[in-house]
């Protein structure tokens, strides 16, 4: 009645066989962290919080069945980030450096609609951390808190 982040790796790999996700790691980690514990404080059918004491296991640290839908859309929305991190990072070290920000970066997100009027302070906004390169966390952070999601064509463009 519930599943690991390993059993969640596992899954995209054997059984649904979609390698892109299997592969890209910060996904499946982010849409993990962002799924598990989501239904706490509901008790869940099938008595999980019962089983979980027995099993000496934090549900808030597994997805339970009742996620595992929302696990599903959380995984289809930071694949879709993923795919405009991968395109600002044209050097695929899993990081945005200032000048892939500025130069490519800033294009596409004006296609997208995003409005990007300082390149330097945006870059900072999105550099949470200010060691001076965004990683997927704060990108997929700052994208979902400006709605970038809302922007992407869902129809494969």
């Amino acid at each position: 009645g519930i599943l690991s982040l390993a059993e969640v790796d596992k899954g995209m790999r054997d059984i649904f066989q979609i390698d892109e996700i299997f592969n890209c790691k910060p996904v499946m980690l982010r849409a993990f962290n962002a799924v598990k514990g989501a239904h706490q404080g509901i008790a869940p059918p099938g008595n999980l919080g019962e089983r979980s004491r027995a099993l000496q296991v934090d549900p808030a640290e597994y997805v339970e069945v009742c996620e595992f839908r929302l696990l599903l859309a959380y995984l289809y929305g930071y694949f879709e980030l993923w795919e405009i991190f991968e395109l600002i990072d044209t050097n695929n070290d899993r990081r945005i450096s200032f000048e892939e920000f500025r130069n490519t970066g800033v294009p596409l997100l004006k296609k997208l609609g995003v409005k990007v009027t300082s390149p330097e302070a945006s870059f900072r906004e999105i550099d949470a951390d200010g060691a001076g390169m965004i990683l997927f966390k704060e990108f997929s952070d700052w994208a979902l808190k400006i709605h970038l999601n809302d922007s992407i064509g869902h129809d494969g463009d």
